[in-house]
């Protein structure tokens, strides 16, 4: 399939998958995304896509099934904040909420990172996989593991001390 017939034949589609995108995963943002990701696919594999029998259905499955593993993703690492919560419930009442705060702010800084960056740092940092395990589970080789892990949480302090700075009214330039 040549540039044209994709444009004719796939991109009519961007409603309807925005829509099923929307249904699961409840967020404009999120569902813009997903179909902007499906594009992508689709264009990698469009010699291929003659081979099937209805290019509609490849699509709504495909979005589908990309959604479904964003709320997995999303699920884990619901479920990775409670049991650092969890474990910190161990400690006194003011380092708890601490905790929750920073956890709190990692999770909204997260989706900030580049795409491995974050994969990595969930492995690792919430999912408590060691490197080699995040080697074998990825593909991605032990250097660049650890390269992408030093970088996220290189990321994360930075942008957690400005906000930090930022909410206690400190001059970054005093620190």
């Amino acid at each position: 399939m040549d540039q044209k017939q994709f444009y004719s034949t796939v991109l009519p589609l961007k409603g309807r998958l925005y829509r099923l995108a929307l249904g699961y995963l409840k967020d404009p943002e999120d569902a813009e995304d997903a179909v902007q990701e499906i594009f992508v696919k689709l264009w990698a594999i469009r010699k291929a896509l003659d081979k099937y029998r209805s290019i509609e259905a490849l699509t709504v499955t495909m979005t589908k099934n990309y959604c479904l593993d964003q709320l997995k993703a999303k699920r884990r690492s619901e479920v990775s904040l409670d049991k650092v919560i969890a474990h910190a419930g161990g400690t006194s009442p003011e380092k708890s909420t601490v905790e929750k705060n920073l956890m709190h702010v990692i999770l909204q800084i997260l989706p900030q990172l580049p795409e491995q960056q974050k994969m990595v740092f969930c492995l690792r940092d919430m999912d408590g996989l060691e490197l080699r395990e995040i080697e074998t589970l990825t593909g991605i080789n032990y250097n660049n593991v650890r390269v992408l892990l030093s970088r996220a949480r290189k990321t994360l302090r930075e942008k957690i001390i400005k906000i930090q700075t930022y909410e206690y009214g400190q001059d970054s330039a005093s620190n």
